[in-house]
């Protein structure tokens, strides 16, 4: 059976390669607690594994696929990345340079001591950092260092092993730091100051649990008893544009809405608004009844990017929308902010505006706010294919720093130039971009696929790497994790003066560990942690890729 099954991927070795996406995304998506390998690692290691058949692709495959993740992936973060050099977003960039510098110094003194090899060295940042971009720009670099061709497979494959056994050990140590062993060091109890922090930046308070009903967005009918004699721009001031008034009926009647109108008793009102703003609408207007037939409404929901500088590093309560008008969410990046009344927006936020289809109140919000997003699904292949033409001809310079050569390389300049066609696209919203969803299919597929890739290729050589070098790399792979979190907790907690949740969440974020920030996430009990993450992990992902080259020249002078 085993040898038809060889038979098989010799003769078409295509199969081999979506055997291990298939394999290894199976394996990614299995939880050991807080831990989730994810479907990149686990398809490493099902390549590793099936790489021991002695299959392998040709390697032009890989170089396509890498090139459309890592300019996906500067894409994706153009926006956020400029939107973060401000004097905010520097202040914990601090955090980052620490994950930089700390991190180089640990490989480099490792390289030293034990020996390592280029690719070793490089592969052993990426995983212990927890940023597969490296494993590309790190394996680019060294396919252009004057070696045998055999050497240069060698340092390739060396890179994916150490970056496999490393990447596992770095992942499980950050996750427990973060979530579980900071908190204890900072002397709080994590789930309390996040519930702090929640309600300080004006969210209701949460249950027991610490987890809000979904939807964020309702709308209710309310019988007017307790609030009869108020006028309608009492009660807009009283909701502080968490809720609003959108249909009075009286008599069977609908009523015009005007500021001055004053309700009676027994008057009908539609009030939509957020969640937590209706559950106390109740003591403030009267008892809410089920049957609403005569007073609903359409509503609709609508996407704007944020561009007027005024509104930038203002808080989401000073947005001054029109009445009926709401904030549904705040998208940031690739993350879904919690829209709190304090939450200091930023520029290229992308606001879910919830709202009444009747009037111009939306027009005039999105108007006032920046760009609406366009709803069409199509995504121009010109503007990504020019894009990356590019950023492959920038990698090809290459320039001595301190007598070193050095070149961004093809991923270097692939990963430039989409943070800047990311960030253009942003600017101009109503222009054809890639679609959010087509992105991530670019940045999904092309990572997965450029690792299963070198995982074949690497297959061979991985046993013999483990057995050089034994221990050591698991170790270290823990040491470059924590040491450099452990720095920028101190600095972050004695220096920054930053609150807990968002300490732990900018500390999972310089590591770019989603699954990091999820562990913290569930011990704090609300999404606060995300107010740090999205600063650090735009700056992290950008730079830390760029280290690939680095390291590799770094290790070789090492040698030299």
């Amino acid at each position: 059976m085993l040898e038809s099954i060889t038979s098989v991927l010799h003769q078409v070795p295509e199969l081999a390669l979506f055997l291990a996406l298939a394999l290894g995304y199976a394996v990614g998506q299995i939880r050991f607690g807080p831990i989730q390998l994810g479907g990149v690692c686990g398809t490493l290691i099902a390549a590793l594994l099936i790489g021991q058949l002695g299959i392998t692709l040709d390697a032009s495959v890989k170089n396509v696929f890498f090139m459309l993740f890592i300019f996906a992936l500067g894409y994706a973060g153009g926006p956020q990345f400029f939107a973060n050099l401000n004097a905010k977003g520097l202040r914990l960039g601090l955090l980052c340079l620490i994950e930089v510098v700390v991190v180089l110094a640990l490989v480099l003194l490792a390289t030293r001591f034990l020996g390592l090899d280029q690719g070793t060295a490089a592969g052993m940042m990426a995983g212990a950092a927890t940023e597969s971009a490296v494993v590309g720009t790190a394996t680019d670099a060294i396919s252009k260092l004057a070696l045998p061709a055999g050497r240069i497979a060698e340092l390739q494959a060396n890179v994916v092993t150490a970056y496999s056994i490393t990447y596992i050990f770095g992942l499980i140590a950050i996750v427990i730091v973060t979530s579980q062993i900071f908190p204890l060091l900072l002397r709080v109890n994590l789930r309390e100051e996040a519930d702090k922090l929640w309600e300080k930046m004006g969210g209701a308070q949460t249950d027991g649990d610490g987890v809000q009903a979904t939807p964020e967005m309702v709308g209710r009918a309310y019988r007017i008893s307790r609030g009869a004699g108020r006028r309608l721009d009492a009660l807009q001031h009283i909701f502080a544009g968490r809720a609003s008034i959108t249909r009075v009926r009286r008599h069977g009647k609908v009523l015009p809405l005007e500021p001055a109108l004053r309700l009676r008793n027994n008057d009908e009102v539609l009030v939509i608004g957020h969640r937590p703003a209706l559950v106390a609408a109740e003591a403030i207007l009267g008892e809410e009844f089920a049957d609403t037939t005569g007073l609903n409404m359409a509503v609709s929901a609508v996407e704007v990017v944020l561009q007027q500088a005024a509104l930038v590093g203002q808080p989401l309560r000073q947005l001054a929308l029109p009445s009926g008008v709401h904030v549904a969410a705040v998208v940031r990046g690739e993350h879904s902010m919690p829209p709190l009344p304090d939450l200091s927006l930023q520029r290229n936020d992308v606001l879910r505006l919830y709202g009444t289809t009747e009037g111009r109140e939306l027009n005039t919000a999105l108007a006032a706010i920046g760009k609406r997003v366009p709803t069409g699904d199509r995504s121009n292949i010109v503007y990504a294919s020019i894009g990356i033409v590019l950023g492959v001809y920038i990698g090809g310079f290459s320039a001595k720093l301190g007598g070193i050569p050095f070149s961004l390389g093809t991923g270097g300049g692939a990963l430039l130039t989409g943070l800047v066609f990311g960030w253009y696209q942003a600017r101009k919203p109503g222009m054809p971009g890639i679609h959010p969803s087509a992105l991530d299919m670019m940045k999904d597929i092309g990572l997965a696929t450029f690792i299963a890739c070198v995982g074949l290729a690497s297959g061979p050589q991985a046993i013999d790497l483990i057995r050089q070098y034994g221990l050591s790399l698991p170790l270290m792979g823990v040491l470059i994790a924590v040491i450099p979190a452990s720095l920028s907790l101190l600095v972050g907690h004695f220096f920054l003066k930053l609150e807990a949740p968002v300490l732990l969440g900018a500390i999972a974020g310089q590591q770019c560990s989603t699954p990091a920030l999820s562990a913290v996430q569930n011990a704090a009990g609300n999404s606060t942690p995300l107010l740090g993450y999205t600063i650090t992990y735009a700056i992290s992902n950008v730079v830390l890729p760029l280290l690939g080259p680095l390291i590799v020249a770094l290790a070789g002078s090492v040698h030299a």
